[in-house]
């Protein structure tokens, strides 16, 4: 599903994009499936900014989505494709036979009454576990009594977005970010010198913890014992 462009009449149109959301069936949501949600600012009990770079924005309400999905042997009807603030892909809202209404993530090519394909691909079955191969590559072992949704998620185009101002940015709630070397060896690891120049070593975090690249993964995990085998990485550049 391409994304639609708009005319150049200033710079922040000029390379924005906006996505068509031609899938989508319903434009306001079920009343009694959503609730109130308020803002933190990125601040704690205390007041205190913990994330930084978050505030503002657009006025939200929180869809109750039913990820679980334990109503089992109930047929649904899918009355609607919505569209969902709080989240990147959309939302089905579900009719059951007995009267019952639900969200779901909506699976990429549902329609009104229609299914989609599967994304993670079943390997092996070996006695009480089974053998998962993942998107990323990854081949993982699980119980074989877990449940599973089946389908990739719907709108797959958003990645493909160009958000072309700073405008659009604050209304999702995110506020500005200054860049390290931008900044004082004070307030930043990369900051100082006279001009503008890379970290010099690994990039750091403003607490200086390595960041960009870096695994934060815990070594000696207990759940690695079900990792068959790890995804691949790619090269670095300049390698």
């Amino acid at each position: 599903m391409p994304n639609r462009k708009t005319k150049p009449t200033s710079p922040g149109r000029r390379f924005a994009t906006y996505p068509l959301r031609e899938q989508l069936t319903a434009t306001e949501p079920e009343r009694k499936l959503t609730e109130g949600l308020k803002k933190s600012g990125g601040r704690n009990a205390n007041g205190r900014v913990t994330a930084r770079h978050r505030g503002g924005g657009a006025k939200r309400r929180y869809r109750k989505i039913d990820f679980k999905r334990l109503k089992d042997g109930v047929p649904a009807k899918v009355a609607s494709i919505e569209y969902d603030p709080n989240r990147t892909c959309y939302i089905a809202l579900l009719h059951y036979a007995d009267g019952f209404k639900d969200y779901i993530l909506a699976p990429s090519q549902l329609a009104v009454g229609r299914s989609a394909g599967i994304s993670i691909q079943l390997v092996a079955k070996e006695g009480e576990m089974v053998t998962l191969r993942l998107p990323s590559s990854e081949m993982r072992l699980v119980r074989a009594n877990c449940r599973a949704t089946v389908g990739t998620l719907s709108n797959a185009e958003h990645q493909n977005l160009t958000v072309g101002k700073a405008g659009r940015s604050r209304h999702k709630g995110k506020r500005p970010q200054s860049r390290g070397v931008a900044m004082n060896p004070v307030d930043h690891p990369h900051g100082g010198g006279e001009a503008h120049h890379t970290p010099g070593g690994h990039p750091v975090t403003p607490w200086g913890k390595p960041t960009l690249g870096y695994r934060t993964r815990k070594k000696g995990k207990q759940s690695d014992r079900y990792i068959v085998r790890g995804r691949r990485r790619g090269k670095k550049k300049g390698r």
